[in-house]
């Protein structure tokens, strides 16, 4: 007898640059490494522009493209919206799309703001109720070693949690002369390291240890005031009069670094910035116990450092863990033991998890409500930043 044929998933992407890119590999690659439950259909890819949409279809695989992401929410032959673009646009997409009965899957951060995280978080869970599913782009939860990271937590294996330490440091705006765009602009970014890469600490950090951040302390600032515009473009062109001489404002932060408390009573440190010269993407995590510790470090991302306390003290110490088992997470879908993954693979991952959950009828994660954690959080940070004072995070 022959198999019956899976239902298909028919998927718009919106958004074709960095995450695009990323995206379109994963739901590729997903069904030919792991046997889900549906059949990913790349149906249609968006962009502001016509004929470079057309291009990125051809290039990364997407049957038809369109300069407009009102065709994504409205063609009946789409079930599933993926939006990849700037955070301004990612309330009214996600809110449209939720309401004409598409599943969601929006990158981090949720929105620009707590206003809008509401909205989406609110429209996620009216879709919840007729069968439809949202979900939030935080991938590093998608590393096997994190997720293992988890998994070791939520067996006890470290005990009482105590001291949580994390640092996303970038220096890819280290030099002044590097030019302006749209991640250096609050109205269409929302903020700066905060919430383009602090984002991604704070759910980590929630994630690995189960709960959740109830008070902040923080400290934003930026380094440099005005930056170039970028070659062949002008402050015009950017919404403002000038020429290609001038310099622009930089209106988001260029750091951030805060204090926190967790509703269990764990003390955080955090750190986010896109001036450490010579990181170029280093996630570093730590978490400890009164059993032990995890500590995990994005540039040696195959790799979990771990600390039994219970062991013999004459013996005792960080144990090197290479997590390329077929027994941690997700691994036993790819390469031998030893033949590590990579920054991609995440993606594919996220891809598994929400097109299972959409098959099962369950929850994916992180959910909406939890991108708006995550979002109250940054909030909290930049109105701590601006009054000196500890900021509670409300519900």
């Amino acid at each position: 007898m022959t198999e019956s044929p899976r239902s298909t998933l028919r998927v718009a992407m919106v958004g074709h640059a960095f995450m695009g890119n990323a995206h379109s590999q994963a739901w590729r690659t997903a069904p030919r490494f792991f046997d889900l439950p549906l059949a990913p259909e790349m149906s249609l890819v968006v962009g502001h522009d016509a004929d470079r949409a057309a291009a990125a279809a051809d290039r990364l695989g997407w049957a038809a493209s369109s300069a407009d992401w009102r065709e994504a929410v409205a063609r009946d032959d789409v079930d599933l919206v993926d939006i990849c673009t700037p955070g301004f646009t990612h309330a009214e997409i996600a809110v449209a799309a939720l309401r004409a009965g598409k599943h969601v899957l929006c990158e981090k951060p949720l929105a620009n703001t707590v206003a809008e995280a509401e909205a989406m978080t609110a429209a996620a869970a009216e879709a919840r109720a007729r069968g439809v599913r949202a979900m939030v782009g935080f991938t590093y939860r998608r590393v096997p070693a994190i997720a293992l990271a988890r998994r070791l937590v939520a067996e006890g294996r470290v005990g009482e949690i105590r001291h949580v330490r994390a640092q996303y440091l970038q220096d890819w705006i280290a030099d002044p002369e590097a030019p302006l765009s749209w991640r250096l602009d609050r109205s269409k970014a929302g903020s700066g390291a905060l919430g383009d890469i602090g984002a991604h600490v704070i759910d980590l950090t929630q994630f690995i240890t189960g709960d959740v951040i109830r008070e902040v302390s923080g400290r934003l600032e930026t380094f440099v005031k005005e930056r170039p515009y970028p070659a062949g473009e002008t402050a015009g062109s950017l919404g403002g009069g000038g020429s290609s001489t001038e310099r622009g404002p930089v209106t988001v932060d260029d750091a951030a670094s805060f204090l926190a408390t967790f509703a269990g009573g764990a003390m955080g440190v955090f750190e986010a910035t896109r001036f450490a010269s010579g990181r170029k993407n280093g996630i570093r995590i730590e978490v400890n116990g009164s059993r032990g510790s995890v500590a995990f470090d994005f540039e040696d991302m195959n790799v979990l450092q771990f600390f039994d306390a219970t062991e013999d003290a004459d013996t005792a110490g960080f144990r090197r863990i290479l997590v390329t088992e077929p027994s941690h997470p997700y691994v036993e879908h790819w390469w031998p033991a030893g033949h590590g993954l990579g920054y991609e693979h995440g993606f594919t991952h996220q891809v598994v998890d929400l097109v299972t959950a959409i098959a099962e009828g369950t929850d994916p994660a992180p959910s909406f409500a939890d991108g708006l954690q995550v979002q109250r959080v940054l909030a909290a940070v930049e109105t701590s930043s601006d009054t000196r004072t500890w900021q509670e995070i409300t519900q």
